[in-house]
C-alpha cells in the first residue's frame, strides 16, 4: 500500500510555486484533518444528486445499514431516486440553478433531516469547494475530498502545474489563462495545430475543441468560452497540444485519512463523442503491466501532492508508443466505476463513506487485481442518425436486460419516466462483465438486442454496431474512433445478405404467426391464408430491399424459404453487381415465436452456415411490421406479388425542399440569434446558436442567400424541426 505519511509537508512546499491567484492561493491553503480510525459510520445520508448515480449510491447505504435522503426538484418528484430513499425534500424548479446547485436548499434539507453526511454523486456539486467548506462548518462529513484537492484539481491549470511539479508526465501546451483571440492565435501558432482548446474549470466534454487552423480556432474558442461560463460560471480558457491517435486511460485511486492509497488498474475510454465517453472497458488491450504501474505511481503521486482523501480519477492521454501524459484528475465517483468494480470486486461507494468516516481502506495493493473484463454502455436517449441530437419524451416501454452476475444495470428510470431538456439524457450505464473481453462483448451484445425501449429515439443501434466493428473488436482504439470510422455521422450498420435472409428469417415467423392467429380466431379461413401471405408473398422494407419471399415444402417446422431480390418501384439503379444481394435459395428457418410476445428468437441455416437471431417485435398487424434487429428499427409491409407490381403505377410523393430553411435540430432553447432579416450570409455562416442539456449547438446557414425572416426569438424554447429562420436568393 503506498503511504502518504511519507509526504506530509509536500503540499505546503507545492503550493508556493502556484501562480499567485487571490482565489486559488485562499483555497490551496487549507484541507480536512484526519479522524480517528475508530470512528463509527453515519446514520443518515443525504445524496445531493438524481436519477441512476442516487440510486447507485442509495443501494450501497442500504447494504450498509444506512438510512438515505433524497433531493429532487419539482420534474423528478415521481423518479426512482425518490421512491428509493427513506426521505426526500423537494429542492425546487426543472431547472439545475433552481434546485440541485441551489447551495442554501440543499443545506436547508440536511438541517431538516439531521444527515450526517452528504455524497454528492457526480456533476452538480460534487466538485464545488464551497459546499464543501460549508459541510464542514456545519459538522456534516462530505464524502469526497477536501477543499484543497478539489480546487487544485479543478482548476485545469493550476493543476498541470502541480502535476510538473509531482513529476507527473504532462502534455506539452501553454499552461496560462488565455486573454483574447489574439494571444490565443500566438499561442496555438507556437504550439503548432493540432491544438485542443480547454475551459479551465471544464468537465464531461463541456467547454472543449479541437482545432486544426486559425478559423477553427476563433470559432471553438467563443463556443467554448460561452458554454464554460453556461455550465460552470468561468470562462477561463487554456490551450495545449492535441495528441493525436490518443487514448484515453484513466487510473482509479482509492486514499483514506490515514496515509494509505491504492490505484485499481485502469479504464480505457478512447470511444468518444464530443469528448464525451460512449463505451468504456476495463482494463485496457493496450496497457501492459509495466505501463499499468508506472502510471498507477504517478496518480498516486499526484493525489499524495494534494493530501487526496476519497476515491478519484487520474485521466491520462495514451500516444500509439504508450507515453502517456496527464490530463485531469476528476476528484469524484466517475461515471464509468461500475466496470473498475467489477474487475477488482471493490465498492468504491461503501469505500468512499467508510473513508469520509475515518475509517481506514478495507484493501492494500496486493489485494488488488484483474479479474476477468468488463465493458460498460452509456445509454442515451439521443438519435445517432441526427448526430445524436437528444430526444425528450416518456418512456411508454422500458424493460432492461435480465440482470445478473454478469449483466449490470445502474439506471435512475422506470417505465412512464419522462426524459426532460432540464437535465442529462442518460437512460442507463449497461455493464457486462466475463473472464475475456471476447464473451464480455458477446454477452453486451445480447443485452444490447434485449433492451427494449420505446417513447424516445435512443443510441442502442450505435452501441450495437460499435460492438461489432472490427476495430473495437480488434482493440484499435483512440478518441478518433467515431470521427474516423463514421466521418458522415451514423446511417446504420452495415448489412450483408447474411443480415438481410435474418431480417426474412424473423418477418417470415412474424407474419406466420400472425396468420395462424388470424386463422385461429376466426379472421379468415386456412383456404384464405396463402392469398395473406404464407406461401409466397413480398417484403417491402423501409429504407431497405424488396424480397420475394417463397416458402417450400409444408407448414412445419422448420421452414425452408426461397429468397429473391426484387427491384424497387421507381427506383432507377439497377440491381447490378453493386446494389444486389446475395441470398441464399434455401434458408431454413425455425422459429417458436407466438403473437403478442416481445422477442422472437430465430435459428437460421443458410447453407452451410448456422445462425441465431433475437428480434424484438414492437408491432405485428398485418400487412405492416415494426422490429429491432441488432438495435436497430425495421418497418415493412407484406403484400401479394400483384399488389407490389401495381405499386410500381401509384405516384411518388416529394419530399418538403429545406434547403432554404435553418431548422432546430432538438428541443432546447435558442441561446443567440447572430444575423439580421435582409442580411446576406453565406452556406456555413453561424447564424445562430441553440442550448439542450447545457451544451451548445451553432448552427450555420444550409447555403448561400438573404436572411428572409426570423421566426423565433433568442432565450425561446424551440422543439425539434421547428424552423429557425428562412432564407432566400
Amino acid at each position: 500500500m503506498f503511504n502518504f505519511r511519507l509526504a506530509t509537508n509536500l503540499t505546503s512546499r507545492w503550493s508556493r510555486h502556484l501562480p499567485r491567484r487571490g482565489h486559488l492561493k485562499r483555497l490551496l491553503s487549507s484541507s480536512f484533518g484526519s479522524e480517528s480510525k475508530g470512528a463509527p459510520l453515519f446514520d443518515k445520508i443525504l445524496i445531493a444528486n438524481r436519477g441512476e448515480i442516487a440510486c447507485r449510491v442509495m443501494k450501497t447505504c442500504k447494504k450498509m445499514g444506512i438510512k438515505t435522503v433524497a433531493i429532487y426538484s419539482e420534474a423528478d418528484k415521481d423518479s426512482l431516486f425518490v421512491s428509493m430513499a427513506d426521505e426526500a425534500v423537494c429542492v425546487g424548479p426543472p431547472a439545475s440553478s433552481d434546485s440541485y446547485l441551489r447551495m442554501d436548499r440543499i443545506l436547508a434539507a440536511i438541517e431538516a433531516t439531521g444527515a450526517q453526511a452528504v455524497h454528492p454523486g457526480y456533476g452538480f456539486l460534487s466538485e464545488n469547494s464551497e459546499f464543501s467548506k460549508a459541510l464542514k462548518a456545519r459538522g456534516v462529513a462530505f464524502i469526497g475530498p477536501g477543499e484543497f484537492a478539489i480546487n487544485a484539481m479543478g482548476d485545469k491549470i493550476h493543476s498541470k502545474q502541480i502535476a510538473q511539479q509531482a513529476e507527473v508526465n504532462v502534455i506539452p501546451g501553454y499552461v496560462g489563462e488565455i486573454a483574447d483571440e489574439k494571444e490565443l492565435l500566438r499561442v496555438a501558432n507556437d504550439i503548432g495545430y493540432p491544438v485542443m482548446i480547454k475551459a479551465s474549470a471544464g468537465g464531461g466534454g463541456k467547454g472543449m475543441r479541437v482545432a486544426y487552423s486559425d478559423d477553427e480556432a476563433v470559432a471553438g474558442f467563443r463556443l467554448s468560452k460561452r458554454e464554460a461560463l453556461s455550465s460552470f460560471g468561468d470562462d477561463t480558457i487554456f490551450v495545449e497540444k492535441f495528441v493525436e491517435e490518443p487514448r484515453h486511460i484513466e487510473i482509479q485511486v482509492l486514499v483514506d485519512k490515514h496515509g494509505n492509497g491504492i490505484y485499481l488498474n485502469e479504464r480505457e475510454c478512447s470511444i468518444q463523442r464530443r469528448n464525451q465517453k460512449v463505451i468504456e472497458e476495463a482494463p485496457s488491450v493496450f496497457v501492459t503491466p509495466e505501463v499499468r504501474e508506472a502510471m498507477g505511481k504517478q496518480a498516486l503521486q499526484l493525489a499524495k501532492a494534494v493530501d487526496y482523501e476519497s476515491a478519484g480519477t487520474v485521466e491520462f492521454l495514451m500516444d500509439k508508443h504508450r507515453n502517456f501524459y496527464f490530463l485531469e484528475m476528476n476528484t469524484r465517483l466517475q461515471v464509468e466505476h461500475p466496470i473498475t468494480e467489477m474487475i477488482t470486486n471493490v465498492d468504491l461507494v461503501e469505500q468512499m463513506i467508510k473513508v469520509a468516516a475515518g475509517k481506514p481502506l478495507d484493501y492494500q495493493q496486493s489485494d488488488i487485481g484483474i479479474h476477468g473484463w468488463a465493458i460498460e454502455s452509456r445509454v442515451y436517449a439521443e438519435d445517432p442518425y441526427r448526430e445524436f441530437l437528444p430526444s425528450t419524451g416518456i418512456l411508454t416501454t422500458y424493460e432492461e436486460p435480465k440482470a445478473s452476475e454478469s449483466v449490470r444495470c445502474d439506471t435512475g428510470i422506470t417505465e412512464g419516466s419522462e426524459i426532460s431538456m432540464f437535465y442529462d439524457p442518460m437512460i442507463c450505464k449497461l455493464v457486462t462483465h466475463a473472464e475475456t473481453r471476447e464473451e464480455a462483448t458477446e454477452k453486451m451484445r445480447h443485452a444490447l438486442d434485449h433492451y427494449r425501449i420505446q417513447g424516445v429515439r435512443h443510441n442502442i443501434s450505435f452501441l450495437r454496431a460499435l460492438c461489432d466493428h472490427p476495430a473495437f473488436i480488434e482493440g484499435k482504439l483512440t478518441t478518433n474512433f467515431i470521427p474516423t470510422y463514421y466521418p458522415d455521422g451514423f446511417k446504420g450498420s452495415r448489412m450483408e445478405s447474411s443480415n438481410w435472409e435474418d431480417i426474412a428469417a424473423a418477418a417470415h415467423s412474424l407474419h406466420k404467426a400472425n396468420v395462424i392467429s388470424k386463422v385461429s380466431s376466426g379472421g379468415f379461413s386456412k383456404s384464405t391464408s396463402a392469398a395473406n401471405g404464407l406461401d409466397s408473398y413480398v417484403l417491402n422494407i423501409k429504407d431497405g430491399p424488396v424480397i420475394k419471399v417463397a416458402q417450400r415444402g409444408a407448414q412445419s417446422q422448420p421452414n425452408s424459404l426461397n429468397l429473391t431480390q426484387l427491384q424497387r418501384p421507381h427506383d432507377e439503379a439497377e440491381l447490378d453487381q453493386a446494389n444486389s444481394l446475395e441470398l441464399k435459395n434455401d434458408v431454413a428457418v425455425l422459429s417458436e415465436y407466438k403473437k403478442g410476445e416481445a422477442i422472437a428468437r430465430v435459428n437460421v441455416t443458410a447453407g452451410s452456415e448456422q445462425r441465431h437471431a433475437d428480434i424484438q417485435v414492437i408491432s405485428a398487424d398485418l400487412p405492416w411490421y415494426k422490429m429491432i434487429y441488432r438495435g436497430e428499427e425495421f418497418e415493412f409491409e407484406v403484400m401479394s406479388e400483384k399488389t407490389f407490381e401495381l405499386s410500381k403505377h401509384m405516384p411518388v410523393i416529394e419530399e418538403i425542399d429545406t434547403s432554404r430553411m435553418v431548422l432546430s435540430p432538438m428541443p432546447g432553447m435558442l441561446f443567440s440569434i447572430n444575423v439580421k432579416e435582409g442580411q446576406k450570409v453565406t452556406a456555413g455562416d453561424e447564424v445562430c446558436v441553440v442550448e439542450a442539456m447545457k451544451m451548445q449547438n451553432a448552427l450555420v446557414a444550409p447555403s448561400s442567400g438573404v436572411i428572409a425572416s426570423i421566426k423565433v426569438e433568442a432565450g425561446q424554447s424551440v422543439d425539434a424541426d421547428q424552423i429557425l429562420i428562412q432564407l432566400e436568393d
